[in-house]
């Protein structure tokens, strides 16, 4: 296992990197759109670069999957790789919001060994190792114990009318935020039914299962990372006493969405 306190130390510069770039949400970065709806900015480029060049030094051997950088076969050949989002969140970082964060993992034979989320602009770093738990600026966090799903706390601007029984909370940008909210107690549940990136949640899914919390896909399936295609169909993160009701809940609409129904 590589050194945690390196992985830390990369984490953190390139997200204080992030930081400088943004100079306290006045960015001038250049920006653009890699498809219609999903900004990138010269950021996002940038952190994914220092972050490769310091992870890589950490550990040769594994492989690299990124948002920002093209992907290969060659982390399928090996047990290890580097899963990465430079900047979780581009669009809260570019309006100058709060709500980004520097996310990293470590998969090791498809399970995550290592989660990292740093979010500088909120003055936060979250750490957790497989079965050694997880934290917030070194403060341990345990998920919340609700058992009922109605008034469930999610990370939301609105709510659908057949949720109108759950209550938001503030929302973030960046998804592994609102999860790490889970892990945190801040929220009871995140919740999604569209085909998502490895790289937008592996990191915050080891935090929140560190944690407590349980975290699928939207049918209620296990994660695994690093597969050749790397998404999954929707995520379902919540506190573990509500996870049972949420699943049945959601898995009515994922199925009728994928036309398994």
């Amino acid at each position: 296992m590589p050194d945690i306190r390196a992985i830390m130390a990369a984490v953190s510069d390139a997200a204080d990197h992030a930081l400088t770039l943004w100079a306290g949400g006045r960015t001038q970065v250049r920006q653009w759109e890699k498809v219609p709806g999903h900004p990138v900015c010269e950021a996002d480029l940038s952190v994914d670069a220092m972050l490769r060049a310091r992870l890589s030094a950490i550990d040769p051997e594994a492989g690299w999957l990124s948002e920002e950088t093209a992907d290969t076969a060659h982390r399928l050949a090996v047990p290890r790789v580097w899963v990465v989002d430079p900047i979780d969140g581009t669009r809260d970082y570019l309006r100058g919001r709060p709500g980004w964060a520097v996310s990293v993992a470590l998969v090791d034979r498809g399970q995550v060994s290592v989660g990292i989320l740093a979010a500088p602009a909120r003055n936060e770093l979250w750490v957790a190792q497989a079965g050694m738990g997880a934290t917030r600026n070194a403060k341990t966090l345990r998920a919340g114990s609700r058992t009922d799903l109605p008034g469930a706390r999610v990370p939301a601007d609105t709510l659908p009318r057949a949720d109108r029984d759950l209550v938001t909370v503030d929302k973030p940008n960046s998804i592994a935020l609102r999860m790490a909210m889970v892990a945190a107690d801040e929220a009871d549940l995140v919740a999604t039914v569209r085909w998502g990136n490895e790289w937008d949640i592996a990191a915050a899914a080891l935090i929140c299962q560190e944690a407590g919390a349980s975290v699928t896909d939207a049918l209620g399936a296990p994660l695994l990372f690093n597969r050749p295609q790397p998404t999954a169909f929707g995520l379902l993160c919540s506190a573990p006493g509500i996870h049972a009701a949420a699943t049945q809940r959601l898995a009515l609409r994922a199925r009728e969405i994928l036309g398994t129904e």
